[in-house]
């Protein structure tokens, strides 16, 4: 924790290979769902779907889905307090799901937060890729604010991605065999039209 917490105060984000063991990758793959939605850009109404910025599909996490998800629920808590004690951030809650990247699909830049709503404020991405291979691609490029490539992060099973969702533009280049992560992002509260914002 402390690698990923001195990083975030270097750099602003942090790669932490082997944050789940094997093992522990394969129980979360198990608990990967049946059925997918296609994802979708925005929130509430301005939600839309747009297939020429994004192609994957998700499920959001539940700890009904079972303990391994539980488990990684938990780990994220744990992030919550540590980012919480040294950055003041303010997190109050995480929302995650799961991504299914098919052959050919891909996310074209973005940020992790939305105008007017900006109460994503430090993203994570986990992945499940056994025996991936660069020939496989599909990785996650990392920019700064001036558009300048920082990082090429490969979805490698077991490693963690976590970086300020406001300071780092991202994509997913398009990937030649199916690719699954975790999605994930630490909230503060936001109000829109008198109404408290909490996520799913």
């Amino acid at each position: 924790m402390n690698a990923l917490i001195d990083a975030l105060f270097t750099h602003g984000y942090y790669i932490w290979d082997d944050f789940l063991s094997e093992h522990e990758v394969a129980e979360l793959r198990d608990c990967l769902p049946d059925t997918w939605k296609k994802a979708r850009i925005g929130r509430n109404e301005e939600t839309v779907r747009a297939a020429s910025i994004r192609s994957d599909k998700i499920h959001w996490l539940s700890p009904a889905m079972g303990e391994p998800v539980q488990a990684y629920l938990d780990k994220m808590e744990r992030i919550r307090l540590a980012a919480n004690q040294h950055f003041f951030l303010g997190l109050f809650e995480y929302e995650a799901h799961f991504a299914k990247y098919e052959r050919g699909d891909f996310y074209q830049k973005h940020l992790d937060s939305f105008k007017g709503n900006e109460n994503r404020r430090l993203t994570t991405v986990f992945y499940m890729n056994e025996e991936w291979h660069e020939a496989d691609q599909g990785e996650l490029v990392i920019y700064d604010l001036n558009d300048q490539r920082i990082e090429k992060v490969a979805p490698k099973a077991g490693r963690l991605l976590v970086f300020f969702s406001e300071q780092f533009p991202h994509e997913v280049l398009p990937t030649q065999a199916e690719r699954y992560s975790i999605a994930g992002w630490f909230r503060v509260n936001g109000v829109q039209g008198n109404q408290l914002d909490i996520a799913r």
